[in-house]
């Protein structure tokens, strides 16, 4: 249930952590990555009443006691059993384990797990990504968009498909010569988006005067979630945008794919523009689409909006790839992902189970198998932090239950509710696992994935029987990472690193107490070349457990990579942005024909020629030479007694660069 809201902040906390234990990590540092403290600060730290942000010891425990505060509500709810000294030592393994860097939340659980906003407003903020169909719009036309808009302005990614294309008429809407007064409110923003929809198809009235009056103006904070309000003109924009797109040329008109996808584009637009700087979309068509296909040939609608989603298709086993192959060599476009596999099979080294009959597509970084309106909560492992199976088993433990107590809170939305409460998907998902298989071997690291996947299911059956609830439908996953991975310096999911010596430049607003902080530390520091507001701090970095660069691999091994984990561990599915070179076009076509039934989904990408094919770029490869001038002097940074949370760097969204706009 979603917690009616409380006047004393107890009656919604009932669990808390020994103050001797967490007495041992007060004032102390985990093992960060080069990076890591830096990103921590910036990104996750919240701000305290003390308008000082917190230290990963708070962090640490503001997470692991919202898990457990989450069950205690749960087991006293329902009146279920609950052992608070069993509980206790739980939650303290589990939070050894998050500050030894061996699990953690995803970025939305660093940075709203443990807060008031989860009982007071639904678990939405929690879960990483979506999906949600066309399919049926000609029963509801509104319901995806008005979905995508209220999703994403909570920071979630969101996927969508042209599957409604044809289904319905576009008409002239009638017009109302009452003014619509805007709410300022998510719930407000989202309420003018289906009045406008609902008038193109013969439902209510288009409103002939828009009252923006009520919307905060520019630069107002956003309570809550985070972020800076835009003022109307963003959704002004694309209420304009919208109605102009889909306004039919005649008396009636079958809307297309093309602007079904228009429609999801000016949505996302609208939210990267409106106080919450990431989101992500990505939009699935079918490969005989022609206009679906051609999107983003048309220059200027690709620079108005339609970079604002990954494109990819619905693949068939067996079908013919020439032209997917040829588009993909040209521009990295469209990725694929085979919805029969995704329905048909858990890991895809095992029997056919047909667990997903009901999925329609994925999230936009397309780790997770989903159904319309639902929503997929993640978590992050760590095997390379690990000496030994059992005590990476152990670890899997406490990621597995960090992600099945999300599923105890329900959202916002009861079409989601309807899919997650029965589905209670979740994805466990690994990072850094091109460094686990240099240091374990590749035999030995897909052993740890057999053994671990199977723990999680006996793991599910347990919990799950205790808690009263179903068993996930899917468990496990591989995600993109991306800051998270950063905090504690592993490779991001099933990504090689960028060399094995690199720059990894962080662009910072020039009013940030962490430019003073950097200063006094000895980092290199410039003003930032495309934006005179911004400065772009540059950390020397050395990978560990070095072997091959994104530059020494093949297509082929990329591919194989995620053939194995698909195969070992992932059940849902591994997101993987494949890279190739110019001699390696010729290869794409034979590598999805000899991938399609050991893989989900696929995206690839041209590799770049250089490094600097612009100036400060994020990655910049070094010699060992540069690394250990650059490396002289370097201080640690002191970022204690400060308020250095940058409300535009929240990662509040799908954790990849791919994936994100």
């Amino acid at each position: 249930m979603i917690f009616p809201r409380r006047t004393e902040e107890r009656k919604v906390r009932v669990f808390s952590l020994s103050p001797t234990f967490i007495d041992q990590f007060v004032g102390k540092q985990p093992k960060w990555g080069p990076v890591g403290y830096l990103t921590y600060k910036r990104t996750y730290a919240r701000v305290k009443e003390d308008n000082t942000t917190e230290e990963f010891w708070e962090t640490c425990k503001r997470v692991v006691e919202g898990v457990y505060n989450i069950q205690k509500i749960h087991c006293r709810t329902y009146l279920l059993p609950w052992n608070e000294q069993k509980a206790q030592l739980s939650a303290q393994e589990m939070y050894q384990r998050m500050w030894d860097f061996k699990w953690t939340p995803p970025g939305r659980g660093l940075w709203a797990m443990g807060t008031d906003m989860i009982h007071l407003k639904g678990s939405a903020c929690l879960n990483n990504c979506a999906f949600v169909s066309t399919q049926d719009i000609d029963t509801d036309f509104s319901a995806p968009f008005t979905f995508l808009m209220d999703m994403s302005m909570l920071g979630v990614g969101v996927g969508g498909d042209t599957k409604g294309a044809g289904k319905v008429k576009l008409q002239r809407p009638k017009v109302s010569d009452k003014p619509y007064v805007v709410e300022d409110s998510r719930e407000g923003w989202v309420d003018l988006v289906k009045t406008v929809l609902n008038s193109f198809v013969g439902k209510g009235y288009y409103p002939k005067e828009i009252d923006y009056s009520q919307v905060r103006p520019k630069g107002t904070p956003i309570v809550g979630f985070g972020g800076i309000a835009s003022g109307y003109e963003p959704l002004k924009e694309m209420i304009d945008s919208i109605s102009k797109i889909l306004m039919p040329t005649e008396e009636y008109s079958k809307i297309t794919s093309g602007q079904i996808v228009d429609v999801f584009n000016y949505i996302g637009k609208c939210v990267v523009a409106g106080g919450v700087r990431r989101t992500a979309e990505i939009m699935f068509g079918e490969m005989e689409d022609d206009e679906f296909m051609t999107l983003k040939q048309d220059k200027d609608a690709l620079y108005d909006r339609r970079w604002a989603s990954n494109n990819s298709i619905y693949g068939k086993v067996g079908m013919d790839y020439t032209r997917v192959a040829e588009l993909l060599s040209t521009n990295g476009e469209p990725g694929i992902v085979w919805l029969d596999n995704m329905r048909e099979y858990s890991r895809m080294a095992d029997p056919k189970t047909y667990k997903d009959m009901r999925a329609m597509g994925s999230n936009p970084c397309s780790e997770q198998t989903l159904e319309s309106f639902e929503l997929c909560c993640l978590v992050e492992t760590f095997p390379a932090h690990h000496d030994d199976l059992e005590d990476y088993k152990q670890t899997l433990k406490y990621a597995y239950l960090y992600a099945k107590t999300v599923t105890l809170v329900p959202t916002h939305d009861m079409r989601t509710n309807a899919v997650m409460q029965r589905n209670r998907r979740i994805g466990c998902s690994q990072s850094g696992i091109i460094q686990a298989i240099n240091k374990l071997g590749r035999r030995e690291y897909l052993n740890w994935c057999d053994s671990g996947y199977t723990h999680i299911q006996d793991l599910d059956h347990q919990y799950s029987e205790w808690l009263c609830i179903p068993k996930s439908v899917k468990t496990t996953s591989v995600k993109p990472s991306g800051t998270v991975s950063l905090l504690c310096g592993a490779t991001p999911g099933i990504h090689y690193p960028h060399s094995e010596y690199y720059i990894r430049n962080i662009r910072l607003p020039s009013t940030s107490p962490l430019i003073q902080a950097c200063q006094n530390a000895n980092y290199k520091l410039e003003q930032d070349a495309y934006d005179k507001s911004s400065m772009v701090v540059s950390i020397p970095i050395q990978e560990e457990n070095f072997q091959k660069c994104k530059d020494d691999v093949s297509i082929w091994e990329q591919f194989a990579n995620a053939s194995d984990l698909q195969k070992h561990w992932a059940d849902n599915q591994v997101s993987i942005t494949v890279t190739f070179t110019k001699d390696e076009k010729k290869d794409i076509k034979g590598c999805l024909e000899h991938f399609e039934t050991t893989l989900k989904s696929v995206s690839l990408l041209p590799l770049a020629d250089s490094d600097h094919q612009y100036v400060q770029a994020p990655y910049i490869k070094i010699t060992k030479a540069e690394y250990d001038e650059m490396t002289k002097g370097l201080l640690p940074l002191d970022l204690s007694d400060k308020n250095t949370h940058d409300v535009n760097a929240e990662d509040k969204f799908c954790d990849g660069d791919s994936c994100t706009i």
